[in-house]
């Protein structure tokens, strides 16, 4: 991973970006919205916040992630549908999502918000497999999270759609998440 110092007002430089996400059209990435604004999007999250969500978490986000939110911590992308293997409740071909979470406390729908990752596992039964940083247009029946089950709380997670209409069915949409972020396409790709 390249070394992504914070600039004084705590976010990183888009030639930093770059050099995690080299095919993503940074300026267009982010969807302008007062109600992400509102209800996703908090400060840029420092190294101590990032460590400290964590540690609440139980689980090392992937070094691709902060990166992202130190661009904007949460919010609305443009691109809000993501190829997937299988059928889903969504559609035959892709899932849809509505919003990535930030990494904070503050925002009720924030990783470690009101409404984040715990919230999801302890009062929506969702399985206990990592961490749940997007919600989809479904109202929370389905979610998409990082799954560590297979490199432990340290490793790189993968990308997966977890569906609780079909029993908290998991689908892999990515290995990791660069990888989703490179995936996502506009809704009207799909049309």
């Amino acid at each position: 991973m390249p070394d992504l110092r914070l600039t004084k007002g705590g976010s990183v430089t888009n030639e930093q970006l770059r050099q995690v996400f080299p095919d993503l059209d940074l300026g267009g990435f982010w969807e302008d919205s007062a109600y992400a604004g509102e209800t996703y999007s908090g400060g840029y999250p420092t190294d101590e916040l990032v460590a400290s969500v964590e540690a609440e978490l139980e689980f090392r986000l992937p070094a691709s992630y902060p990166a992202l939110m130190r661009m904007r911590n949460g919010g609305m992308p443009r691109n809000t549908c993501c190829p997937a293997p299988s059928r889903t409740t969504w559609a035959e071909d892709h899932v849809a999502l509505t919003a990535i979470m930030g990494i904070d406390r503050e925002k009720e729908c924030s990783l470690a918000g009101r409404s984040g990752s715990r919230f999801l596992v302890e009062e929506w039964g969702y399985p206990e497999i990592g961490v749940y940083f997007a919600d989809c247009p479904s109202a929370g029946h389905d979610m998409i999270a990082f799954d560590y089950l297979d490199c432990g709380p340290e490793g790189e997670p993968r990308v997966v759609h977890v569906d609780q209409e079909v029993g908290y069915r998991i689908t892999v949409l990515a290995p990791d998440f660069v990888s989703f972020v490179q995936a996502l396409r506009l809704e009207s790709d799909y049309d």
